[in-house]
């Protein structure tokens, strides 16, 4: 498993080209502007919607091809390109792709550079159908400090053979007249969500293929995104996606409704080119680099560094599993074992800045993903990966549904259904208590032995006292 790109400063990196807020007056007022160029018109039927099956048909298509990678070859201004640099490079304020959504919604394309290197489609759907976007380099601006171009412009051949990589959404989550960044799509198939008060933390990817394989994993992308301009009253948006790697295509939608709670209501229909044994389904990547519970070797003045916490799952049988992530000395794969789960996912559970005394990072505020599926996944696991770092740069946790059968080429597809909630908690009350944090420490005058202590939050006031069973898997042990 590998991070989103080389991560080249996690705090200046992710608060910066992946979530850097470009907010504008202009923005927050959601006045008009320009429209977006577009090109050749992508050939569906006038006044048809894009849909599902549309996408399905192309992916199908495209399974029987061979595949290739859409990378580019970049050039000035877009080559060797630094953090900063590529931070100065900006979606122009008074460009609206999505000129007739009144404000709800606001789209800002991605550039090529820095670590993205693949050409993303980008298509605009709208009433009357659909239309590409056309690359320029006149849809960015160019910091003047860090881009002298003589006469303020470009290269003339800048845009040869580029493409965009990316895109966000903006949306209202926090204050009325404040469109916020609240969805990053950009790398391979890696996206980021938040929710109302929160920043962006851990990622969600369409496909993970061979995660943690000594012979090298696998990384679908997603080559080409149909963006449908949304009505004036929706308070959702629909995105569809193309994804393509050397092992399957697919087709996937996402009806995106941010909030308190940011919800992305997921299909995906999956065609693989080969047998694929190793698949992710709805794969989570996050951070873990310590805890309380173990900071052997680590001289740092906080208490926890990370994205999430542990991984949380409700069985198809509806018990609770908590397990705490670790950074641990050499990669460790873990499989929970289970039939049609109701749902998992990487949760964040301590939320006192105290836990992490970090303001700049602001660990305490990163989201929770959580991953509902709304139909019978059959037997399989809910499979934890997690990798040794040797700082808080880059992501080393993995969690996704592994079916227990192998996905085969098929002219039907293999079709996968759920929701991605991205919020503060996963949508689960414990009916008695949930785990806050897990310490484990040295026992005094004891070498041979550990001390662990488990902190429980009731979710109500008046809950009982709680009494449990305490067993291990290996060795012995007894209360304090």
């Amino acid at each position: 498993m590998a991070p989103i790109g080389p991560k080249l400063d996690r705090r200046g990196f992710l608060a910066g080209a992946v979530a850097m807020s470009l907010s504008s007056p202009s923005q927050a007022q959601g006045t008009g502007g320009p429209t977006v160029p577009v090109g050749a018109e992508d050939g569906f039927e006038p006044g048809v919607a894009f849909s599902f099956d549309q996408l399905s048909q192309i992916a199908r298509q495209a399974s029987g091809e061979a595949y290739a990678a859409p990378t580019m070859t970049l050039r000035p201004p877009f080559a060797d390109l630094g953090l900063e640099q590529y931070k100065g490079i900006r979606f122009r304020d008074d460009i609206r792709p999505l000129s007739g959504s009144t404000g709800a919604f606001a789209l800002e394309l991605l550039p090529p550079g820095l670590v993205y290197l693949h050409r993303v489609g980008i298509s605009i759907v709208r009433p009357g159908g659909v239309e590409d976007v056309a690359f320029t380099p006149e849809l960015f601006t160019f910091d003047p400090d860090l881009f002298p171009f003589p006469g303020g412009q470009p290269p003339a051949d800048a845009a040869v053979d580029l493409g965009f990589t990316g895109f966000r959404l903006r949306h209202p989550i926090n204050s009325p007249d404040v469109m916020d960044e609240f969805v990053v799509f950009q790398g391979a198939s890696y996206f980021r969500a938040i929710a109302h008060d929160m920043i962006f933390g851990l990622a969600a990817r369409g496909l993970a293929i061979a995660t943690a394989d000594p012979h090298g994993e696998e990384f679908p992308l997603f080559r080409h995104f149909w963006i449908h301009e949304p009505k004036p009253e929706d308070r959702f948006i629909l995105v569809h996606a193309l994804l393509d790697s050397a092992s399957a295509t697919g087709a996937f939608q996402f009806e995106i409704r941010p909030g308190e709670t940011t919800v992305m209501e997921t299909r995906c229909r999956l065609f693989p080119r080969t047998e694929v044994t190793q698949v992710g389904i709805a794969p989570l990547t996050s951070m873990f680099f310590f805890g309380p519970e173990r900071r052997v070797g680590i001289d740092d003045y906080r208490d926890a560094v990370h994205d999430s916490a542990g991984l949380q799952i409700i069985t198809g049988q509806g018990t609770r599993v908590w397990r705490p992530l670790t950074n641990p000395a050499r990669v460790e794969v873990s499989a929970f074992v289970d039939d049609s789960p109701k749902g998992f996912g990487l949760s964040q559970r301590p939320r006192n800045f105290s836990f992490y005394q970090d303001a700049q990072a602001r660990y305490d505020r990163r989201p929770c993903c959580w991953v509902e599926p709304l139909d019978e996944w059959g037997p399989g696991a809910v499979m934890l990966i997690e990798i040794p770092v040797a700082n808080e740069l880059n992501d080393n946790i993995v969690a996704f549904w592994r079916p227990q059968a192998p996905l085969l080429p098929a002219e039907a597809g293999h079709d996968f259904s759920y929701r991605l909630h991205w919020c503060a908690s996963p949508p689960d009350v414990a009916p008695l208590a949930r785990v806050e944090s897990t310490r484990i420490g040295a026992a005094s005058g004891e070498p041979a032995k550990r001390i662990v202590v488990v902190d429980f939050r009731k979710p109500v006031e008046g809950t009982p006292v709680l009494r449990g069973t305490l067993s291990v898997d290996r060795g012995s042990a007894s209360p304090v």
